[in-house]
């Protein structure tokens, strides 16, 4: 059913305009995906509002209730957040974004190799469910990210901290061949050695896994690993959403939400970049 000049003037945006807020090209690309306004009713708040509100929490961390007054009460902000977050959207969204961009950048919509690793975050007094990751002494939750070779994500869970990589691995692939059943090799980091594990991730999802192993000759401090750095770059993209410096959310499906919503603002920017210079003489 296509939009009709009503149901556009519901999705604008907010007086006042943030870094964070969407640029109408960005807004392009995600306005195809939202629900139109229902036929009872009538949607008092613009979705491009919501959506700028929501990417303004997630790059600020400030909590639900210190929203500035130019965006939509918190509690509209906070209703379709949940809404979002359980209705499945925000997956949606951001499949189609990661899938327009690999296409943008000259690559097939569907990944073939994908690179896995995790991240361990503290939780705050409010979340439930903490887990302690004994390896890296840090009492809280563990982000698991599925990335092809370009960075993007495929597959996102969120975990207790007390988590084993290796014993996550098979749930991990097991989602990626689900979404994506044309990825047939795997790249790991030591963390994930193991034959049983690496029998069970392939048994649940016919991927072969190779671990990246660092070299016994290797110098001291950082060195960049093949492949592995491509994982570790998009965990270090995720560093500059503020609202998860540390786990704030009381369920692992809000941990869950608002890492993707922070991929999805990266997703985005990248995306209307790469098109705008595509366009350029």
């Amino acid at each position: 059913m296509p939009w009709t000049e009503t149901d556009r003037v519901l999705y604008k945006p907010c007086a006042a305009t943030y870094s964070t807020s969407l640029t109408d090209a960005e807004f392009a690309h995600v306005e195809p995906l939202l629900p139109l306004p229902g036929k009872r009713g009538r949607l008092k708040h613009g979705f491009r509002s919501i959506l700028d509100a929501i990417l303004y929490l997630v790059r600020s961390g400030i909590p639900w209730r210190l929203l500035p007054m130019d965006f939509p009460p918190f509690t509209s902000v906070q209703y379709w957040f949940y809404k979002w977050r359980d209705n499945g959207l925000l997956d949606q969204i951001l499949c189609v974004l990661c899938m327009a961009l690999r296409e943008a950048e000259g690559r097939a919509a569907a990944a073939t190799v994908v690179l896995v690793d995790s991240q361990s975050v503290k939780s705050t007094q409010t979340g439930s469910m903490p887990g302690f990751d004994a390896g890296k002494k840090i009492k809280g939750r563990k982000r698991h990210l599925a990335v092809d070779t370009l960075g993007l994500p495929i597959v996102l869970q969120v975990t207790p901290a007390d988590v084993q990589d290796r014993d996550q691995l098979a749930s991990i692939l097991a989602e990626v061949h689900k979404r994506n059943p044309w990825v047939g090799t795997a790249f790991v980091d030591g963390g994930y050695n193991g034959d049983e594990a690496l029998r069970a991730a392939f048994e649940a999802s016919k991927i072969h896994c190779n671990v990246v192993k660092r070299s016994d000759k290797q110098l001291p401090g950082f060195v960049v690993l093949p492949m592995r750095w491509i994982v570790e770059r998009t965990l270090g993209w995720v560093n500059y959403a503020r609202r998860l410096s540390k786990d704030f959310e009381k369920t692992l499906e809000s941990a869950r939400a608002w890492l993707q919503i922070a991929l999805i603002a990266i997703v985005l920017r990248r995306l209307a970049r790469t098109i705008k210079a595509a366009h350029q003489p």
